[in-house]
């Protein structure tokens, strides 16, 4: 608990996204005001984002959550891109961009994310770091509404903004987009922001969508099926299925293509705090934020963003159990028991080691799956904060929360996600060199370095072409391997389900 303090200000010449107009402490008074300190790219603050609006929507009278976006990566500085953020997360509050950290430092914020609780009367009575306090912060703002009513001074009135999602709306096929994945006949497409899998031919012909298009947690059909922002996937030709992670309902799922059949394999659609190296039966283990998986053998591998781990599935005995990564947030290298990752969000494999793309550390990392089982660094700074644009060997990289990964012909095709690049790195070198995209933000096709891209997050090598999955561009964009000539795909017919129902 906090010492009762009068709550700083907020500055009103900063940027304000979902209102038309800035917000102030004093247009708040006789409100509880929470202040959610947070940035974009870091999977805790996106856990919390359905706590606050689960908190939102009970208090919707008395309660005012407004986010306070203090970045980590240069990237999200960028205004736009926050505003994309709020586009691809559905957030519903009045978020403030924290220009050089000055709000952080005035609240005394040490970590991401951070909550701060200020009563109606305007005083700082609480915060809270981490994720998991909805319970507490329930109760907190329940006992703060009963004395400030009995005081006489509590406003109950329901606030009215103006939302980007209003502003403008999203109506193109595909929404972010998070994940391709590319076989000899077809492409999964992960339509991340339409919860949804879509299935086309390599040259955009649509053959099937996977979903309602609404999110929720549904086995079933095709057509009533219902995903949460999926992710990453994984693809049995012999047997036509396909392995999906569906990341917002941390589970997994399997979808039979010869029967049009979903099924849940894995998680409970609760999200586990657990960060320790445990296991157990597949539909009866609480998963968090899986992002990508990789199909060896038997086994499925999964990048476990939200416990900063890799774990592993037995597609026989149906038993999922840490992998790799103690659940602690950084880069160590050494044994699987030792090893510690960084929110890794995507995975590929040579047959011999896993790749990984280790997002927080901006960092490319293996795991020999055979004896004697080691993790090592391949490229990046292997530091929370170590990143940035460079291409060079080994540690000298930079890269900037680097999201996708994809092994093909002896090299890592590396989507370098906030730097708008594309990047192909020598697993046993450690060198790295920007191959597609020239840094800045746009959707412009093109030969190698003249194309431009926007925060791509998810790549598939099938024989001459490489696909990217440019998120923020709504996009799928194909790259001739040959010629290094980059086209966007065009989806006919394809809608948006708000916009159409095939």
């Amino acid at each position: 608990m906090y010492p009762r303090v009068r709550a700083p200000e907020l500055p009103q010449n900063f940027p304000w996204l979902n209102t038309d107009q800035p917000i102030s402490l004093q247009q708040l008074k006789g409100r509880v005001v929470i202040l959610d300190f947070w940035t974009y790219c870091c999977i805790n603050c996106l856990h919390i984002l359905p706590e606050l609006k689960y908190l939102e929507q009970k208090y919707k009278d008395s309660l005012t959550v407004i986010g306070v976006h203090s970045a980590k990566f240069d990237n999200e500085k960028e205004t736009e891109n926050i505003r994309q953020a709020l586009l691809r997360y559905d957030i519903e509050h009045p978020v403030l961009v924290d220009r050089g950290f000055q709000i952080w430092q005035e609240y005394a914020v040490r970590a991401w994310p951070t909550v701060m609780v200020i009563d109606p009367q305007g005083y700082v009575i609480a915060h809270f770091s981490g994720e998991g306090h909805r319970h507490v912060l329930d109760e907190l703002i329940q006992k703060l509404i009963d004395e400030h009513q009995k005081k006489g001074t509590i406003n109950f009135q329901e606030l009215n903004l103006t939302l980007a999602k209003q502003q403008k709306p999203l109506t193109t096929p595909l929404a972010f987009p998070g994940k391709v994945l590319a076989t000899n006949t077809s492409l999964f497409i992960a339509d991340t922001g339409h919860h949804r899998i879509v299935i086309t031919s390599r040259e955009g012909e649509v053959f099937h969508l996977i979903g309602t298009g609404k999110s929720g947690l549904t086995d079933g059909s095709f057509w009533e099926a219902q995903f949460f922002a999926p992710q990453g996937m994984a693809f049995d030709e012999e047997n036509q299925i396909l392995y999906v992670a569906d990341t917002e309902n941390h589970a997994l799922r399997r979808v039979d293509l010869k029967r049009q059949i979903i099924e849940t394999i894995a998680g409970t659609g609760v999200q586990s705090h657990n960060i320790r190296p445990h296991g157990g039966n597949g539909l009866e283990t609480d998963l968090s934020s899986p992002w990508d998986l990789q199909k060896v053998g038997n086994s499925l591998f999964i990048a476990m963003a939200g416990l900063h781990q890799i774990w592993e599935m037995s597609l026989e005995t149906s038993v999922i159990k840490t992998y790799a990564g103690t659940g602690a947030e950084a880069c160590i290298d050494g044994s699987l028991a030792e090893s510690v990752f960084a929110q890794p969000s995507g995975v590929t494999t040579d047959g011999k080691e896993l790749y990984i793309a280790d997002s927080e550390v901006s960092s490319i990392r293996a795991i020999q799956m055979v004896e004697p089982q080691q993790v090592r660094t391949i490229c990046g700074s292997g530091d929370l904060f170590g990143f940035g644009d460079v291409d060079g060997q080994g540690s000298n990289v930079l890269l900037q929360h680097c999201l996708g990964v994809e092994y093909a012909q002896n090299y890592l095709w590396v989507a370098d996600t906030y730097n708008h690049k594309i990047k192909l790195v020598n697993p046993h070198t450690g060198h790295c060199q920007t191959v597609l995209g020239d840094g800045l933000v746009g959707l412009q096709d093109g030969q190698g370095k003249n194309s431009r891209f926007s925060e791509p997050s998810g790549l598939s090598v099938i024989g001459s072409h490489l696909y990217i999955a440019d998120t923020n561009n709504h996009s799928i964009r194909c790259v001739d391997l040959d010629t290094l000539c980059v086209t966007t795909l065009e989806f006919p017919g394809l809608c948006a389900p708000n916009v159409c129902i095939p």
